[in-house]
């Protein structure tokens, strides 16, 4: 079998590498890093966070390896804003919500007029469905860890038992600020004490699937930004001498190099299948998604330290972009349960219901 990207795949990833590449590399983010936020008008340009949403109410109606191509693209680019949050939003709302819902929300996110984010995660690190504690009728406790950016009003909160919408600003819903290592993604503490809330109907059986395409976002993101560690620890090794040559003809550096390359570079087919199995619904989709985000997200954290270590000195340095992959790589990690986490539910089959 001959799996790879159609054509359309393909342009989505050429148009995404091109608008970066106008550019100073790298500048968005570290516009973001030094607190100008304006870059992020520009990147809502590209239409990539309403590419789930349904084409008859206003989307792309793009599938979830459409959306992983996107993601992977945005990762090797270390692109600021809550991309991962406000798609899993869509989708939730997509996958669960009723044609009322749909109707009175789809349009308006596709558009832009409003911004969603997904509320998941809860104190203790707890991210797994079978570890959340808020639910029931009135809702109450903390989510953690929540993707938020310019003009985010609406969270979809995963509970429990099951999905729920609510406003920002309602009465009972107080965000606040947190201080995160990875400055282009910006996140808030939600404080729940009793807010007026929407029940997606679906909610029951979609949070799942929800979460799955999650990870199988992050496991993309983190190959975009392994690989892209990668590539920039080549050209530096091709451009710095030492003893009067290339310090990319040293043995020790080549080999340096090439266990990255090994690490890294097949584990694009991993999300590649996880996007796909998604998509048809198939029995695996759930552990191949737990699978490409354990497997890639560890395999970023290593091949970004190892880029630094290519670079020597400089790569320590604030101006050396590699500490943007470097603190990426440890947001991917942890955003959605540990690598640790994600394996034990493969092991013990806790996958969602993709009949």
């Amino acid at each position: 079998m001959d799996f790879d990207l159609n054509e359309e795949q393909r342009l989505l990833e050429q148009s995404i590498d091109a608008f970066f590449a106008a550019g100073r590399p790298h500048s968005h983010a570290r516009d973001r890093y030094d607190g100008q936020t304006g870059s992020l008008g520009d990147l809502d340009a590209l239409c990539l966070n309403e590419m789930l949403i349904p084409e008859e109410h206003g989307g792309g109606g793009a599938g979830a390896l459409d959306v992983a191509v996107a993601a992977e693209r945005l990762g090797a680019a270390a692109a600021p804003g809550p991309f991962i949050g406000r798609v899993l939003a869509g989708y939730a709302i997509t996958l669960a919500g009723s044609e009322a819902q749909r109707a009175e929300w789809l349009p308006k996110l596709a558009s832009g007029e409003r911004r969603a984010t997904v509320a998941i995660g809860e104190p203790g690190t707890r991210w797994g469905l079978d570890e959340l504690e808020m639910g029931g009728g009135r809702l109450v406790g903390e989510k953690r860890n929540v993707l938020v950016g310019d003009g985010i009003d609406l969270a979809v909160v995963v509970l429990a038992d099951g999905l729920a919408l609510v406003e920002f600003g309602t009465a009972g819903l107080r965000a606040t600020d947190t201080d995160v290592i990875d400055r282009t993604r910006p996140m808030a503490t939600l404080a729940f004490d009793g807010p007026d809330h929407e029940r997606l109907p679906g909610g029951a059986t979609a949070a799942g699937r929800v979460l799955d395409l999650g990870a199988v976002l992050v496991a993309a993101d983190a190959y975009g930004g392994a690989a892209r560690c990668l590539d920039l620890a080549v050209r530096y090794s091709q451009e710095r001498e030492q003893f009067g040559t290339t310090i990319a003809h040293f043995q020790a550096i080549q080999h340096q190099l090439a266990d990255v390359a090994i690490d890294v570079l097949p584990s694009r087919g991993l999300y590649w299948y996880a996007a796909h199995a998604l998509d048809r619904r198939q029995d695996d989709a759930s552990g191949f998604a737990s699978l490409a985000k354990a497997h890639i997200t560890e395999r970023y954290i290593a091949a970004a330290r190892r880029a630094i270590e290519v670079h020597g000195g400089i790569g320590y340095t604030w101006e050396c972009d590699l500490h943007l992959f470097l603190r990426r790589a440890v947001f991917d990690r942890a955003y959605l349960g540990s690598p640790e986490m994600h394996r034990q539910r493969r092991a013990r089959g806790q996958f969602a219901d993709v009949g």
